[in-house]
This record gives C-alpha cells, structure tokens and sequence, in this order.
C-alpha cells in the first residue's frame, strides 16, 4: 500500500514536470546563439495600427475595428519575418537545413517574431466586447503560429512546418472574413 501511494506521487509529479516543460518548450529549444541575434521589432500596438487604410464601415463596432486592426498588425509582422525562413528552408520536402547559417539565422528571426505576433494576436482576441465568431479565429491563429514556433524550435520537418503554416493561413483568412462581416476589415 506504502509503495502504490509513493509511485502515485512520482507518477503526478512527473506529469506537473512535463506539462512544465512543454510550456516553456519554445524557450528551452532556442539557439545557444539567440543573445546575438538582434531581436526584429515588437508588432506595433493597436493605436498605432490605426493609422492603416482599410475598408471600415461607419457603423462598424469601435471592438472589432479595434481587434481587427490589432490583428492585422500581428499578421503582417509575422508573415513579414517569417517569409525568409520559408523561402530558405523550401525545396527539400521534409528535410530541412538547419545546419545553414542562413536558414540558422531566420529561424531565429521567425520564431522571435511569431511569438511577439502570438500574444499580440492573443489580446486582440480579448478585446473587450469582441464578438466570439471574431475572437475564435484569432485565437486559433495564435496557437497555430505558438505551434509553429515550437516545430521551428525543435526543427521540424518541412511537411510539419508546412501544414502548420497552411492552418495559420486558414485562421487568419477566417479572422479576416469575421471582421469584414463586422465591417471592420483593417
């Protein structure tokens, strides 16, 4: 009874352990190089967001217009640091050259810029007063490129990265279409 009791103790402390060790998994896989790396700027906040010309309705909901425009930003920063990454580490199929300087470097680049993207898409989602049908692909977006982050992190296959990669775009077009309907398409 004794020992069944301490190997259910052990058994939960190493679930606590790992379910730890995931979250912080994107931190714990970065290069030992990282500190080198400048790091690309933050996405820029939502005030300065609305700056950018769009399509917005006169009668469009200040939340949505708000998340919208938030959302936006953090797209356009991820798809912006991203893109070198994908164009250096495309062509192989499923393998990847990490191993490249240049596909080193951008990874880098990338992962920073998808998790600063991630949180920013994240608030945008819990904008308050934020309609769910908006808030629900924006989050999902986020996840999808938290998960990219983390196959970049572990260097993934290419088939991996590219199907993560597809979903993120389906969230964000799915995003996109929501604020359009709301009459906020940024």
């Amino acid at each position: 009874m004794r020992s069944s009791h301490l190997y259910g103790r052990t058994l939960a402390a190493s679930l606590i352990a790992c379910g730890v060790g995931l979250v912080v998994v994107g931190t714990a896989s970065a290069d030992p190089n990282d500190a080198a790396q400048p790091d690309p700027p933050a996405p820029a906040p939502a005030a300065n967001a609305a700056s950018s010309s769009g399509q917005v309705s006169d009668d469009a909901d200040p939340a949505a217009l708000d998340a919208c425009k938030q959302f936006r930003t953090a797209m356009d920063y991820a798809a912006s640091n991203y893109e070198d990454f994908a164009y250096d580490s495309a062509g192989g199929g499923n393998s990847v050259d990490y191993g490249n300087p240049l596909v080193a470097t951008d990874n880098v680049t990338g992962r920073t810029a998808l998790r600063q993207a991630a949180a920013a898409a994240m608030q945008a989602s819990a904008t308050p007063g934020l309609a769910p049908d908006i808030a629900a692909p924006m989050q999902s977006w986020s996840l999808q490129a938290t998960k990219l982050v983390v196959v970049m992190g572990l260097r993934g296959g290419g088939d991996t990265l590219n199907t993560t990669a597809s979903d993120m775009n389906r969230d964000g077009h799915d995003a996109q279409l929501a604020c359009a309907a709301a009459g906020a398409h940024p």
